[in-house]
């Protein structure tokens, strides 16, 4: 067997007719038929019967199928494995990251990255949005993660829209529950610095409200400030998908009144955008998140 003839198995029972399978494979129906018909004879199997619609997969054929597919598969890989060597992409990019990997897709970003540009090198940083919006600033990173809109210093991409939800410490409920900004700024805050997000959003919402809120803590991890809510320390604000997982496993509760709306963003700087290595990369996010 061949490639070709793999190729027409797959066309066909993704089509499931031989003249739309032959037009996507640029080829004569009777050549098609032809293909199936010998990859057919050479694994002595039924892999087709023909309906009045068009052509069927038999239990074989829909067993082998899904091998076929990993086949194709591969050899795309293995082609863009290929060009990828033919890639004047080369050098080392800083980029900065955020909250979780597993929020942001790091793991996906970089295997993409790695694989279509393997002459490129990645040195992670990690830290708050605010700091690593002032790296870039600065020239100390490339690019990176970033939380909300960075303004017109920099180029950025929006990756996605989430929200932020307002957790308080267990048995709180009557404490928070219907309750507005002006309301929730009177019960304990813990706080966050300057460079959070975290700190950005929080400052507005209250800047909007007319009211300063009641701090009684610091931090600046993600996971401490649950910590301190969880010890019933009070409030803190965070994603919406982690507020629902600790409210349904440790009793937190979440404010219902109230949350915030933010982007995560991937930002340059702005003079930068057109550089090859930039552009290459945001354009390599922008079809990961469009998936």
């Amino acid at each position: 067997m061949d490639l070709t003839q793999i190729k027409a198995f797959v066309t066909v029972a993704r089509e499931g007719n031989l003249t739309r399978a032959a037009d996507k494979l640029h080829l004569t129906q009777p050549a098609v038929s032809l293909q199936i018909k010998s990859l057919q004879s050479e694994l002595k199997l039924q892999l087709f019967t023909r309906t009045p619609a068009g052509m069927s997969l038999t239990n074989d054929g829909t067993k082998l199928l899904p091998f076929a597919e990993r086949v194709m598969e591969s050899m795309a890989e293995f082609r863009q494995g290929a060009q990828s060597l033919h890639s004047t992409l080369s050098g080392a990019l800083s980029i900065g990251t955020i909250l979780d990997p597993e929020f942001i897709r790091l793991g996906p970003f970089l295997k993409r990255l790695v694989e279509t540009y393997p002459q490129l090198t990645t040195q992670l940083q990690h830290g708050m949005s605010g700091w690593v919006l002032q790296q870039v600033k600065a020239g100390a990173l490339d690019m990176g993660f970033f939380l909300g809109t960075p303004g017109k210093e920099c180029h950025y991409q929006t990756l996605t829209t989430f929200n932020y939800s307002v957790v308080a410490p267990q048995g709180w409920k009557s404490r928070v529950a219907g309750k507005d900004w002006v309301a929730l700024s009177r019960l304990p805050w813990i706080w966050t610095p300057p460079e959070s997000a975290h700190h950005r959003l929080l400052t507005k919402v209250f800047a909007q409200a007319k009211v300063t809120p009641n701090t009684v803590a610091m931090v600046d991890q993600e996971p401490s400030m649950l910590d301190l809510v969880k010890s019933g320390v009070g409030l803190s604000l965070v994603r919406e998908s982690i507020a629902l997982r600790e409210a349904h496993i440790h009793g937190l509760v979440i404010a219902d009144a109230v949350s915030i709306t933010t982007d995560l963003s991937f930002i340059a700087l702005a003079k930068r955008r057109h550089e090859p290595t930039i552009a290459a990369v945001f354009d390599l996010l922008h079809a990961l998140w469009a998936r």
